[in-house]
């Protein structure tokens, strides 16, 4: 990730302190925890009743998470509105102005007596801004000190300072490689949010440099319960190590501290006006939910942790479900190197009348160029294995309504969506990407939903932004070369935003694809 990750020297000062931490020490692990079943006074107890009982007890209820600025604000509705219990799995969670204002109204949910459950990767660990590996374990540990609030790190760092951890890259590189790319919150046991977002401002529509076009989806009902199953997998597994067992000196006294820095600190961020930075009740907002809910059936798929290692299927499951089309496939994937099987298949689809249409990023759209150093030897196949293929435009029309949230205005919009619509009657939403390490490295999970109603919602979504305004049209010129065609140019190389971006996707052709 490139930028800026904002917060304030203030609050991690007394987390710093200089304090030291050892290697961790074998533990002995907790018995296993499970997600507390959903209560009939849950806050979404009363709309999962009427979705059962007009739909079937398998129903649950859809909404898509389209502009960033939804993407806080539905989180935030939904850890306000919790009344028993808050799940949170992610691989990002940085310590910028949306990552700390989710984790103050985490605190104030916890406060109230939610009893609150939090898995991050610990590659890159919660409220991290600074290379102080030992400020951030003091800061989660503080967290991890609430009486209500239980957080545990996957597949952690053996050694907590930052030498260990460059001699453990170097030494035990497979494990320290393979990460928790999962996304899900799930609240109550009957509400969830799964998709692509990280915690953090440019997932959010709070960044300056650039932000992302991503995608979510809330799901109320048995959704949710699908979505804890998977949770508890990781919660449970080998792989999750308790920040208890960081055995840091904390006290209650630290904590209160951190948390009134905490709320200092968020009343600064310009860019948090349109949020509030308090609890507060969302009841219109959920009463509109309820109105215009998609109904449909669901099953949340992962990959799973099994010993120390993870299970791959996730794959698999994408190649089932591409392959299960009959006239119509849209997909939009941030990052995708594809490989001859994957060429195969869309040339199989095509060759049966399956009109297929991709979007994908650009150069001048890419937050990982080596990304775009590895797809673009793919690009003339995946061209000519489909109907139609286009790369989100780094200037895209979309920026002022779905990426930006006001007062911010970005630099550029990048593409971080990872979702499919198969037939307009199903729909995948999730973090999988199209490349080798969410095949065999990253864990992925995602959702597929049979709706008809869901499906032609993220149909106009992706057909909004295939429209030359936003996207580059890719196509085979009469003099064999490919071409980029939007709505004011026409153009013979791969647009970029910078002569650096084209040194850069030279340079990551050296590295293996397989990194990436």
């Amino acid at each position: 990730m490139t930028g800026i990750r904002t917060l304030c020297t203030l609050l991690l000062a007394l987390a710093v302190g200089g304090c030291s931490v050892a290697p961790i020490e074998p533990i002995v692990r907790p018995p296993p925890q499970y997600a507390m079943p959903a209560r009939p006074d849950g806050a979404f107890a009363s709309m999962e009743a009427a979705i059962r009982a007009a739909h079937g007890p398998a129903a649950s209820g859809f909404d898509l998470l389209d502009s960033n600025e939804d993407g806080l604000r539905w989180r935030l509705a939904l850890i306000d509105s919790a009344r028993h219990t808050i799940d949170l799995q992610y691989y990002l969670w940085y310590g910028d102005a949306a990552g700390m204002l989710l984790l103050e109204h985490l605190l104030a949910a916890a406060d109230r007596g939610v009893k609150v459950r939090i898995l991050i990767d610990d590659l890159n660990t919660l409220l991290t801004t600074t290379s102080d590996f030992r400020g951030r374990d003091r800061l989660m540990a503080l967290v991890d000190l609430h009486p209500n609030v239980e957080l545990r790190l996957f597949n952690p760092w053996k050694g907590r300072s930052k030498l260990a951890r460059a001699g453990e890259a170097v030494a035990d590189m497979d494990r320290v490689n393979q990460r928790m790319h999962n996304k899900a919150m799930v609240v109550d046991n009957q509400a969830t949010i799964l998709g692509g977002r990280n915690i953090g401002d440019d997932y959010m529509g709070l960044h300056e440099a650039f932000n992302f076009h991503d995608l979510d989806v809330t799901g109320i009902g048995p959704v949710a319960r699908q979505a804890s199953t998977i949770f508890d997998a990781y919660w449970n597994s080998e792989l999750s190590l308790p920040a208890s067992a960081l055995k840091l000196p904390t006290s209650t006294a630290d904590g209160m501290s951190v948390r009134r820095q905490l709320q200092e600190a968020l009343s600064k961020f310009e860019s948090l006006q349109r949020f509030p930075l308090a609890p507060r009740t969302w009841s219109a907002e959920l009463a509109s939910l309820g109105s215009r809910l998609h109904i449909g059936a669901s099953r949340v798929y992962s990959d799973l942790p099994v010993g120390d290692e993870i299970r791959h299927n996730m794959m698999e499951v994408m190649y089932e479900v591409t392959a299960s089309a009959r006239r119509e496939l849209l997909i939009v994937n941030a990052y995708i190197i594809p490989d001859q099987r994957a060429i195969d298949n869309l040339q199989s689809l095509k060759a049966r009348g399956v009109v297929v249409r991709v979007l994908t990023n650009s150069l001048a759209s890419h937050d990982v160029p080596a990304v775009n150093s590895h797809y673009k030897q793919w690009r003339r196949p995946l061209r000519e294995a489909t109907a139609a293929l286009h790369e989100l435009r780094h200037d895209a029309a979309i920026q002022a309504a779905i990426t930006d949230t006001p007062p911010t205005k970005a630099g550029f919009v990048g593409l971080h969506s990872k979702g499919m619509v198969i037939d307009r009657e199903r729909v995948y939403i999730g973090s999988m990407n199209f490349d080798p390490r969410s095949a065999t490295i990253n864990s992925e999970m995602g959702v597929i939903v049979e709706s008809r109603g869901l499906a032609e919602a993220l149909a106009r979504i992706v057909e909004r932004n295939l429209r030359p305004e936003n996207s580059w049209r890719v196509e085979v010129g009469a003099d064999g070369k490919l071409v980029w065609i939007n709505d004011r140019e026409t153009v013979t190389s791969q647009p970029a935003r910078s002569f650096w971006q084209r040194v850069e996707d030279v340079v990551f052709m050296a590295f293996p694809r397989d990194l990436y």
